[in-house]
């Protein structure tokens, strides 16, 4: 990428990474603290975790739509405005549906499939597999981080304080978006069933089922992990020494991935290493369920499931970039993220009911069984060579 791509994509990766992780930093933490609200349970945890899932998947086709056509800049704006309000309605909750309500608007705010229109628009074709990968990189980061500051945020703040950075986080990407270019609106188009088509092919369909897929299973994994951490004693009951959880976690996964990352971009074996990332997931989440929790398998198997999410992350929105055309990237970008968050919800509502009826061991087998459908369906997944 020349100079100027390259800043374009670290505008448009902060902004995501910023956002994202404004959502993720719940996730160590909300199974733990939830207590504190009336009307807790397991259930409600798990909605949530993952309503934000069901208002992004709801939104981002029509956000990434009016993004074709009024241009990407003002969608991005109404977004944050409705992210800034859910975290200011779940740092004022006493109730668990209060936190449920500002989770939910805080999804409203679907400008994911726009800011992935909004840098290919700026990138060169040749230079788009690069991009997405960097912001992929920078989001699997954000998530990490957002696994060793949030759990510190919420033992000095409270959740209504971690509720009010998530705010405050909604401020700074509004910044960095005032400073990206304005740019014309795409090529008009109907909102038609013929040009659905265009983006419900089956691979496309095969990539949205995979990214719908990686999200379930990572919010089922963080229904589950939080509370099996304190209940094993490998942190305390306050989670104030996640970090010596997660900090060797981040930088061993990192620095998995990194073949995984270079092998499908440089070789254009997305396909093999796609697969590959799926079977490491599988045997994350068998390990999971079946090893008894000492902190060094923890961070073994924990390890084992960042290397799979943060290559994935990278992975399958360079893969969708590439079959679809320049006109109809937003929507297409919208069904993807549509079924990122749609995953999301599902894993909670899902992951939630499985906890209140059963157990949490319980909810590790459902994603063990999820990780092997998943892999069925890339194994039929055909080379995009573009």
């Amino acid at each position: 990428m020349n100079k100027y791509e390259r800043f374009f994509a670290l505008k448009i990766s902060s902004i995501m990474a910023t956002r994202m992780f404004g959502l993720f930093m719940i996730f160590p933490v909300f199974s733990v603290y939830a207590a504190q609200y009336q009307s807790t349970t397991p259930y409600l945890i798990g909605l949530a975790i993952g309503i934000y899932g069901l208002t992004q998947a709801i939104l981002q086709i029509p956000f990434g739509y009016l993004s074709d056509q009024y241009g990407r800049k003002p969608l991005l704006v109404i977004g944050l405005i409705f992210f800034f309000t859910g975290s200011v309605v779940a740092a004022n909750a006493t109730d668990i549906i209060q936190v449920v309500i500002g989770r939910a608007l805080q999804g409203s705010g679907a400008i994911s499939a726009v800011l992935m229109a909004f840098l290919a628009d700026f990138v060169s074709e040749e230079q788009r597999a690069k991009a997405n990968a960097f912001v992929g990189m920078q989001i699997g980061l954000a998530f990490m981080l957002s696994l060793l500051i949030g759990p510190m945020v919420t033992v000095n703040l409270g959740l209504s304080g971690l509720f009010w950075v998530i705010a405050g986080l909604s401020i700074v990407a509004m910044a960095i978006v005032t400073t990206l270019p304005h740019a014309k609106p795409r090529a008009q188009y109907a909102l038609s069933m013929e040009n659905f088509k265009q983006v419900l092919t089956a691979k496309l369909l095969k990539l949205d089922f995979s990214i719908f897929t990686l999200h379930l299973i990572l919010t089922c994994v963080f229904i589950s992990v939080p509370l099996l951490l304190v209940e094993n004693k490998i942190v305390l009951s306050d989670l104030s020494d996640n970090w010596r959880v997660y900090l060797p976690v981040m930088l061993l996964s990192f620095i998995g991935m990194i073949p995984i990352i270079i092998i499908a971009e440089k070789f254009k074996k997305h396909k093999s290493m796609i697969v590959i990332a799926i079977f490491i997931m599988g045997i994350s989440q068998i390990l999971l369920f079946k090893t008894p929790l000492t902190y060094t398998a923890f961070l073994v198997i924990m390890t084992l499931f960042f290397i799979a999410f943060n290559a994935m992350e990278a992975m399958l929105p360079s893969m969708v970039s590439r079959i679809i055309t320049n006109d109809k990237r937003g929507m297409a970008m919208g069904m993807y993220s549509t079924s990122q968050f749609l995953g999301a919800f599902v894993g909670g509502v899902v992951g939630g009911y499985i906890a209140h009826n059963f157990d949490l061991n319980s909810v590790l087998l459902f994603t063990a069984l999820m990780t092997m459908c998943w892999l069925g369906v890339a194994l039929t997944i055909k080379t995009v060579k573009k």
